[in-house]
């Protein structure tokens, strides 16, 4: 399920659209796996939130981070990762599908009761044969209760309301907004998210408040188009509440 941002340029000049020079470096995914076992399957909402937070997690893992004799193990992929168009997939597993997917190196994040685990990046065609054969399409959740109001001091992860999004693609979608809100801030933001745990939530934008939303200045997920919804899409806008205070003009 990959995704294109286009927050301050059109689709045509972003650095993530299939015409940009990105598309000509060696392309590279991010693996994240949702468990959902048949008895227990997680909300929604609370699968969508934990991908997001676990494409954070990744982003700020000091096995992520540094370079030269500081370089954590899986710096150089993350950093060939971002240096192309940056794709995300998600796939789903259950029972002895998740307990090996489980056995690769990874992070795991927890939410309310989702389970998420996001993996290193992978080459395109070049996937674990434990994640490989894990199911993409046809990942879909319900909320059984309205998710309520989200905290009004927390990021917010603002869905379009105008499209009709699988659950798996709406949790590639949010993790590409949770990624966009974290390009644009500080270090001392990034450290104060990091320590509140990544709060955040995930909501369906109200229609009237949708277009506003998408020429505020906060950083926009424009879909690529590759599934279910059409080339240049807004899927996402990320709001969190430091860049309310320095949006980019749109």
């Amino acid at each position: 399920m990959s995704t294109q941002d286009t927050p301050s340029s059109s689709p045509s000049s972003s650095p993530f659209d299939t015409e940009s020079p990105r598309e000509e470096a060696p392309q590279f995914v991010l693996p994240l796996v949702v468990r959902i076992e048949k008895a227990a399957p997680p909300a929604r909402t609370d699968a969508l939130e934990t991908a997001a937070r676990a494409v954070l997690v990744m982003l700020s893992d000091e096995r992520s981070l540094g370079e030269g004799e500081d370089e954590g193990e899986w710096a150089r992929v993350m950093r060939d990762w971002q240096d192309a168009r940056i794709r995300k997939v998600v796939r789903r597993a259950r029972g002895a599908e998740w307990r090996k997917a489980s056995a690769l190196p990874g992070i795991a994040v927890t939410g309310k009761a989702a389970e998420v685990r996001v993996f290193p990046p992978v080459p395109l065609d070049g996937w674990p044969k434990e994640l490989a054969k894990l199911q993409v399409s046809g990942t879909d959740l319900d909320d059984p209760a309205d998710p309520g109001a989200p905290d009004p001091l927390a990021p917010v992860l603002w869905l379009s309301p105008d499209l009709d999004m699988s659950a798996g693609k709406a949790m590639a979608q949010a993790g590409h907004g949770a990624q966009l809100a974290w390009w644009e801030l500080s270090e001392g933001e990034r450290a104060a998210w990091r320590e509140a745990d990544f709060a955040l939530s995930v909501r369906v934008a109200d229609p009237a408040a949708w277009r506003e939303l998408t020429v505020s200045g906060l950083p926009v997920v424009r879909d690529a188009g590759f599934t279910e919804i059409a080339p240049g899409s807004c899927t996402v806008v990320a709001d969190h509440p430091a860049l309310r205070a320095h949006p980019r003009q749109p």
